[in-house]
């Protein structure tokens, strides 16, 4: 595979597993991530795999609109950072929230897969007045 086929391969998987959580489908996002996934959110919280799919699934975290562009993929080896931003409209244990980060998300290759391994938002600043 070259690196122009993981570069689209990581796109497509970086759409999927955003629409799944937007769906709803948390069994969808699950198959795209590692089993030892460190999800870290905006405020600092990281949660495991499992701790985040029980908020998913309890409807802590309900995500009614994201944007993610990506401004570029590193892949070395069997790993891809991918380097962009995610805008997004949510709700977080009951309080709407609008989110304005730039993002890394790890992804690494495990038998033939691609498997998120982990994912790290910044907030943006605030722009000067």
């Amino acid at each position: 595979m070259t690196s122009g086929d993981v570069e689209t391969t990581i796109r497509a998987l970086e759409d999927a597993r955003y629409e799944a959580v937007i769906a709803g489908d948390f069994a969808a996002f699950a198959a795209h991530a590692h089993p030892e996934l460190a999800y870290t959110h905006s405020n600092a919280v990281t949660d495991t795999l499992e701790s985040y799919l029980d908020k998913l699934r309890s409807g802590f975290y309900v995500y009614h609109r994201i944007d993610h562009p990506v401004d570029r993929i590193t892949v070395a080896g069997d790993t891809a950072a991918v380097v962009g931003r995610m805008h997004a409209d949510i709700t977080a244990g009951g309080t709407r929230k609008t989110l304005a980060n730039r993002s890394l998300a790890v992804w690494v290759r495990e038998d033939e897969r691609w498997l998120l391994l982990a994912y790290q938002p910044t907030v943006l600043p605030e722009p000067a007045r």
